[in-house]
């Protein structure tokens, strides 16, 4: 199991040398907003569109695993909203909810690609794109809806109501990437000469500037004033969501490597973009880096042991 441990290493690596430059201030405040605001409307749309656009199918695998990981995101998505009036009590703001709601449903895929091809080849491969189709659109969406519910304000200081949610939403530079990534790969289309791979280039930029800027997020005495709920979220990701994963698989009849990867997938730290969206977007920022930050420390335990118990 130590390609798991291997693939995490360098994204923690990239955190802590974006607290590094922050703290030693090798690089300028004045720099981090605008590497957030090209990383969430250029870099990372970019990714989606090329990661969703080229990615292949699985073949009979695809059906009940799209359906498993779906089901599994709808139900830990579900519980937390149901959750969200106890942790409101409990001294959690609005912004705050938006970022604990990303990081229970929300996965780091690029940690998972390099584990997966590692453990099952190009099966694998295949599978965990089918999985990053089938979650990324919606965990995005569903982010994105909470966010600008309970985060983002208009000017008149009123939040907006769910009728407005889905149109907000739906001009946003992420779901528009995975709409337009998900009509190439539906079509058979591709991704097109020359702006592919430019996509490519501009998708691969975002991991490492995005995981940066995290890290110039972090603020350990906030995280620290908030570690219940850091842990907390970190729990949720690692173990419940996983768990419930396992048991829509089941549900669903997905067994062998198609179980394993599904597992995988939802079992895998919280995606460092979380960060920028919650920048961008008014939530809770110090938080979200914080639970990436515990998740992908916590995760080089809890991964490997979730690998095990499930490959056969």
């Amino acid at each position: 199991m130590s390609s798991a441990l291997f693939a995490l290493a360098p994204v923690f690596g990239m955190i802590v040398i974006g607290y590094g430059l922050k703290r030693r201030g090798f690089v300028t405040d004045a720099f981090w907003e605008p590497a957030e605001k090209l990383t969430f409307y250029i870099l990372f749309p970019s990714l989606l569109v090329t990661k969703i656009g080229g990615a292949q199918t699985a073949g009979a695998d695809l059906l009940p695993m799209a359906a498993a990981l779906i089901t599994a995101t709808l139900i830990i998505s579900g519980l937390v909203v149901m959750g969200r009036p106890g942790l409101h009590k409990a001294g959690l703001s609005g912004p705050g909810f938006t970022s604990v709601f990303q990081g229970a449903i929300r996965p780091t895929t690029f940690v998972g690609i390099p584990t997966a091809y590692a453990l099952f080849g190009d099966t694998g491969l295949a599978l965990f794109a089918a999985a990053l189709l089938a979650v990324i659109p919606i965990a995005n969406f569903f982010s994105l809806a909470v966010l600008i519910r309970w985060a983002k304000v208009h000017e008149n200081g009123a939040q907006p109501g769910w009728g407005g949610v889905v149109g907000l939403a739906l001009k946003n530079p992420i779901i528009l990437a995975c709409l337009a990534g998900g009509g190439l790969n539906l079509t058979g289309t591709g991704l097109p000469p020359v702006i592919g791979p430019i996509l490519e280039n501009l998708g691969a930029a975002s991991l490492p500037l995005g995981l940066m800027a995290a890290g110039s997020g972090l603020d350990f005495n906030n995280v620290m004033k908030s570690k219940a709920f850091v842990f907390g979220t970190s729990f949720v990701k690692l173990l419940i969501t996983p768990a419930v994963t396992y048991a829509a698989c089941v549900t669903f009849g997905v067994d062998g490597t198609a179980l394993s990867v599904a597992v995988l997938f939802m079992a895998l730290p919280v995606a460092g973009a979380s960060y920028v969206m919650a920048r961008q977007l008014g939530g809770d920022g110090p938080l979200m880096a914080g639970i990436i930050t515990a998740s992908t420390i916590a995760a080089a335990v809890t991964l490997p042991v979730v690998i095990m118990l499930t490959v056969r």
